[in-house]
């Protein structure tokens, strides 16, 4: 992605956050990561991410989707003697529409990023508003799209490693805009 493609979708989280009354200080706006998991189609599957902390014992995040951009599917496998990333969505406002193992949904309200579906896997829905959450235990694939509104998710983990993350799609880079 170019500089100023990520400068705008900062600038539009930042915008999106502020309107649901989530205030960010400067360097946290300055800070907000757009990932567009090395895929160049940032409207369709890409993510941004405020930070709050990320340590050795847990990690608090704000999600920002656009509307109907995805996060694509993947799971947190073990690292190290810890057994993966353990952590709960919480919808903040709009709607998110989570999926993750379990018995399909026969329609699900989320709409596959074309030229990407044989990357999505798993179909279990679970339709998120304000003030709803539910809690992705560790190893469990995963993939999150927002509603025709967008949506902002708070995110409270175990420690968070990206890097470490596993993808459907091979084409994906988790850290390529870092």
């Amino acid at each position: 992605m170019k500089d100023e493609q990520i400068l705008a979708a900062r600038r539009r989280a930042v915008k999106k956050l502020a309107a649901a009354g989530i205030q960010l200080t400067d360097v946290e706006q300055a800070n907000v990561e757009v990932a567009d998991f090395g895929l160049g189609e940032l409207e369709l599957q890409g993510l941004e991410i405020v930070t709050y902390v990320n340590n050795d014992r847990y990690c608090a995040k704000e999600l920002v989707l656009f509307p109907r951009q995805t996060c694509p599917e993947h799971l947190h496998p073990p690292v190290g003697d810890e057994p993966g990333k353990m952590e709960t969505f919480r919808c903040r406002a709009g709607v998110v529409y989570l999926y993750v193992e379990g018995k399909a949904t026969s329609a699900i309200a989320a709409q596959v990023p074309p030229g990407s579906e044989a990357h999505y896997t798993v179909f279990h829905e679970v339709a998120l508003r304000p003030g709803e959450q539910y809690t992705i235990m560790p190893g469990i694939k995963h993939w999150f799209q927002a509603g025709d509104a967008g949506a902002i998710v708070s995110e409270f983990s175990s420690t968070s490693r990206d890097e470490f993350d596993l993808f459907t799609d091979p084409r994906i880079a988790r850290m390529a805009n870092l």
